[in-house]
């Protein structure tokens, strides 16, 4: 009985059984990201304003 069984379903799924063998999937190039970060320089004359008021405000840099 179980030879029966496994005779019936190679018949009845030997498409699929085949397909699935002989089946490539289709290659996918992966998608490449380009980010782009701006970071402005902060020039002396912005640097020395912002020591200026972090000195005024001891409490606002901690």
């Amino acid at each position: 009985m179980a030879v029966g069984t496994i005779i019936w379903m190679v018949a009845a799924y030997h498409d699929k059984m085949v397909a699935a063998l002989l089946f490539q999937p289709i290659p996918q190039t992966p998608q490449v990201y380009h980010i782009r970060i701006n970071r402005p320089r902060v020039t002396n004359r912005l640097r020395a304003a912002d020591m200026r008021s972090s000195a005024a405000h001891p409490l606002s840099a901690a």
